[in-house]
């Protein structure tokens, strides 16, 4: 993972750079709009000392004339800048969101499990926000403001060099203070993204959590959870909010006295028959106008602070090694057979603590392989690795014989297909969650899979029939009806290599029955691995292998594991006088 900071630099080769035609016309519609935004100012001189002064009305008319010309000029530009460069700015924030959620989901199985998907979800909308300050008006204002507040000095000091001189005091003065404020800013607004990520992580699975927190009488804790949360955004908000308007009313504080200065000295010019009215007129407008891009400039500062610490976070996910290494797993998988062999694979979660020891065994194609063993043992682990979900320490997992370190992620998963103990189901109809690995399938492909794990003997029961809307997770139905749909969706996957972990565990007695069914008809012809505690359900399974402390204790068929009264023996006579 990169701790590098996303520096100007950088954002201007990977954002700027490449967008660069759109940025110049940026440039230029805003070097014309400063370019207007001098004719009031110089307008101003002329009015006083050569119109009222000669009482000229042809030169007056002209004056007017010229002055709404500009001012027209500047609204055009103006709309026209949002009009290309904030709108590209927020297609470019589409785009990134797009970019970084297919990162996001490129990353490990491992990522997912140290992370909170609120937390996710705040990375990918939230973080690349920033960007409109680059991309958008922002960086275009701070070039246009350095412009203005360039030419604006240099027009300052043809009228009186001593006068603009005394205003640069202050104005050194607020440089200072805002490269200061900008120093302690950013690393806040980074915080700020990480706090804010937190908090919609918490807020997420506490919605997600509903029924056990009003089961267990915990809303009070849970708020005060959320609360303390909220507080640390309110803290840290408070703080950036407190810096910037220390800034600001800095700004405030040290233009007010140049421009006092400016009122009494060039007062005092005047008397001298140094300066004109004119002169001390324009002066004032112009160092309104240097002023102001200097103060905008302060805001776009702390703006381009925020979108780069928002990059930063960014760049981090997007630095992340992706699950499937393209330069290693070039092997495509094309006819498929299902033949899989563990050799001598050990793994582990964390360094130094090994949850598989050295675990060797062979699964012919079309056999079906049962893990039993107590919680913990390390079933689900082998499951993980046979799924590609994890990657062996050591040792090596081949399918018909080539190396699964070496294979392509999607050739390989394109033949997998997996029923989970808490399958998830996604938000939409039954129909819709049936044909999820294979949306474009034929009305008939999904009956039969309707019919195959008895979908059908709920679903006719149901007014809409398949196209009942479940809810989020499928929290209307019941475990076994979810559990059905989860095996038809597997059905209609028709994949080579199925994992079924605990399938069967959410289902009363009847339902059992019904997928006892359905699963025979999935098994066949199918490399299968099958994890379950019930070991009524494994009896016909091709080969058992009992897993205790990440070793496989016993290996064989139902028959010969019985005949060893062995391990399994005492596990299965157990369960049979349950």
């Amino acid at each position: 993972m990169s701790n590098k900071k996303v520096s100007i630099l950088t954002a201007f080769k990977t954002i700027i750079w490449p967008r660069r035609n759109l940025v110049f016309i940026g440039l230029l519609l805003i070097v014309i709009s400063r370019a207007a935004s001098f004719v009031t100012p110089v307008a101003s001189k002329y009015l006083i000392d050569d119109v009222i002064a000669n009482n000229d009305i042809q030169m007056l008319k002209l004056l007017v004339l010229v002055v709404i010309s500009a001012i027209f000029v500047q609204s055009v530009t103006s709309f026209l800048l949002t009009k290309i460069l904030s709108v590209q700015a927020q297609f470019m924030i589409s785009e990134l969101r797009a970019q970084v959620q297919k990162k996001v989901l490129s990353l490990p199985i491992r990522f997912f499990d140290n992370a909170k998907s609120g937390a996710l979800v705040s990375r990918i909308m939230s973080d690349v926000e920033g960007v409109r300050n680059l991309i958008g008006t922002g960086l275009v204002q701070l070039v246009g403001g350095t412009i203005t507040a360039i030419v604006s000095l240099i027009l300052l000091l043809r009228i009186s060099v001593s006068m603009t001189l005394f205003t640069f005091i202050p104005l050194t003065l607020f440089g200072i203070i805002a490269l200061k404020a900008f120093k302690i800013i950013r690393p806040i607004f980074r915080n700020r993204g990480k706090i804010n990520a937190e908090v919609k992580g918490r807020l997420t699975e506490t919605l997600g959590g509903i029924r056990v927190i009003k089961g267990f009488n915990a809303e009070a804790q849970e708020h005060k959870v959320f609360e303390a949360g909220v507080e640390d955004l309110f803290q840290n908000v408070k703080k950036s909010l407190t810096t910037t308007a220390f800034m600001t009313s800095s700004s405030t504080f040290l233009i007010g006295i140049a421009t006092t200065g400016v009122m009494g000295y060039g007062g005092y010019k005047i008397m001298q028959g140094e300066l004109t009215i004119g002169d001390l007129l324009m002066f004032t407008v112009l160092l309104g106008t240097m002023v102001a891009p200097i103060v905008q400039m302060s805001n776009i500062g702390s703006q381009l602070t925020e979108a780069l610490a928002g990059l930063d976070r960014t760049e981090e996910l997007m630095n992340m090694l992706p699950e499937a290494d393209e330069e290693e797993r070039i092997l495509l998988l094309e006819n498929v057979k299902g033949d899989m062999a563990f050799e001598n694979v050990s793994f582990a979660y964390e360094e130094e603590k090994e949850v598989l020891h050295n675990i060797s065994f062979d699964v012919k194609s079309g056999s079906v392989v049962a893990l039993v063993g107590s919680s913990g043992s390390g079933k689900s682990t082998i499951a993980g690795l046979a799924a590609s979900f994890l990657n062996p320490q050591s040792g090596k997992i081949t399918i018909d014989g080539k190396d699964m370190s070496h294979v392509n992620l999607n050739s390989f998963r394109q033949h997998l297909g997996v029923v989970l103990q808490d399958d998830f189901l996604f938000e939409g109809s039954i129909r819709e969650n049936i044909l999820f690995p294979r949306p474009n399938a034929s009305e008939s492909e999904l009956q039969q899979a309707v019919k195959a794990a008895y979908v059908d003997e709920f679903t006719d029961r149901f007014e809409e029939g398949l196209d009942t809307l479940i809810g989020e997770r499928g929290i209307k139905l019941s475990g076994g009806q979810r559990q059905r749909i989860a095996i038809a969706r597997a059905v209609l996957a028709n994949p080579k290599i199925l994992i079924l972990d605990e399938a069967t565990s959410n289902l009363d007695t009847e339902s059992e029955a019904l997928i006892q069914k359905s699963l025979a008809k999935l098994t066949e012809g199918r490399t299968t691995f099958v994890i379950a505690h019930r070991l009524s359900t494994i009896r016909k399974a091709n080969q058992i292998l009992v897993i205790e402390n990440g070793r496989i204790a016993e290996q064989g068929t139902h028959d010969e594991l019985i005949a060893k009264e062995g391990r399994y023996h005492n596990l299965f006579t157990y369960q049979a006088r349950i």
